[in-house]
């Protein structure tokens, strides 16, 4: 079995700044900040003048890592056992149930849910359910 750590510290402080990043997008351009309809509407046929905000969102994720390397003089220790057959078919689903659920999970489950929306009550609660069955599956049956 996989030990997992408990950083309770961290995942508190990262969850207040995912939450104070999504108040101060929608406080400063009203727009709610769901990562998936963000990058998607980098690509055409989007082109309008809210271009270069997504383009800053985006680039704050990509630079992030970079920043924490720039700071720590090192960045968090990441493994993943899966190959790359198996993250291509988990990239293709998360994408696919990104579309399917009109969100994803920083769409509905942060800001859909601080806005008391039933339907992101659903989608977050798939999300959920899936990601345990997942895990339940892949440490008992694999």
């Amino acid at each position: 079995m996989t030990a997992t750590s408990f950083t309770p510290i961290a995942s508190l402080l990262g969850g207040a700044l995912i939450g104070l990043s999504a108040v101060l997008l929608m406080w400063a351009t009203g727009r709610i900040a769901g990562v998936s309809g963000i990058a998607s509407r980098l690509f055409p046929p989007y082109e309008d003048r809210e271009f270069a905000g997504r383009l800053a969102f985006v680039a704050g994720l990509i630079a992030a890592p970079v920043l924490v390397r720039i700071v720590t003089g090192s960045l968090p220790v990441q493994t993943i056992a899966a190959g790359i057959p198996v993250l291509v078919v988990a990239g293709l689903l998360t994408g696919f149930g990104a579309v399917w659920g009109s969100g994803c999970t920083s769409g509905h489950g942060v800001c859909g849910l601080s806005r008391l929306s039933v339907r992101s009550l659903v989608a977050t609660g798939t999300f959920m359910a899936t990601g345990v069955m997942t895990v339940f599956v892949m440490r008992h049956w694999s």
